[in-house]
């Protein structure tokens, strides 16, 4: 691992910036980003890499969910009973990590990559929006106020017990990856369960916190975790966490997917290549 430094923190505060913008912008946490960037561009064990993400994934959720709340996208219902399972799959990955080689955990993470950018892309037109204000969200539905139609929009979960089982597969991916657990939820959320784009991805980023500390704690009881240098990328991450909220706002559902699937790709090929080595 390259020796700390002035020059290495400010080349990590801005990774964490960009990686903080991307995460909070689509609710997969910065750790997406800044893992492969840790690992591939500076050298950093794979390990290594997953706790200081682990600790910025932390720092995404905090600022995202102070960012968003009043604004009803965060459904707090759904989100407390899917980190109920999260949260085991956290703690039972940040276990597994420590008996798996490092081209391995990188090939896992270019096959999840694709399989999200793949989901994301079948399912562009589809928004899960009712239109009617007055419709019934049922128990764990909800509704808030769309920026896109400029009406309030109404939606309703489906398929719960599905949604239960990606969540513990996320907190177990998160654990392994050094990612927020988003890079499933949000997809499956949007995908298969009913839920639109912004409310799954502000709903997860609510989760991912409770979902990476489970998973750090194991990395920082090995000795895997650079404070100092988590603590500069954790700086970054909250930067750029609220110039991706503000632009999130704006943007189309569309283009926020295509954005997604983009990036993963890019992340997967990159991933596989290093693995391969």
């Amino acid at each position: 691992m390259p020796a700390v430094s002035v020059s290495l923190a400010l080349i990590i505060f801005a990774a964490g910036t960009i990686a903080g913008s991307l995460g909070a912008l689509l609710g997969l946490g910065g750790g997406v980003f800044l893992v492969p960037f840790l690992n591939l561009v500076m050298g950093f064990p794979f390990t290594v890499a997953a706790a200081i993400s682990l600790t910025t994934v932390i720092a995404t959720s905090s600022t995202v969910s102070a960012g968003r709340a009043g604004k009803q996208l965060i459904n707090m219902r759904l989100g407390m009973l899917l980190e109920v399972a999260t949260a085991a799959g956290s703690f039972l990955g940040g276990v597994t990590a420590q008996f798996v080689s490092q081209s391995m955990l990188q090939r896992l993470f270019g096959i999840v990559a694709v399989i999200v950018a793949v989901i994301m892309l079948s399912r562009l037109r589809r928004r899960n929006v009712i239109l009617d204000p007055n419709a019934d969200p049922g128990l764990l539905g909800g509704r808030y106020h769309e920026e896109e139609s400029g009406c309030t929009v109404t939606y309703r979960v489906k398929r719960l017990p599905l949604a239960v089982a990606a969540s513990f597969v996320a907190g177990n991916v998160s654990s392994l990856l050094g990612i927020g657990g988003g890079i499933i939820k949000v997809p499956v959320l949007n995908a298969w369960c009913g839920i639109p784009l912004r409310a799954a991805a502000a709903t997860s980023a609510f989760m991912i916190g409770v979902t990476a500390t489970a998973g750090a704690t194991i990395y920082y009881g090995r000795g895997q975790l650079e404070p100092a240098l988590a603590g500069v990328a954790c700086l970054g991450v909250q930067l750029g966490s609220w110039g991706g909220m503000k632009f999130g706002a704006a943007a189309s559902s569309k283009w926020l997917k295509i954005l997604m699937a983009g990036v993963l790709l890019i992340v997967s090929a990159m991933m596989f290549m290093r693995g391969g080595r």
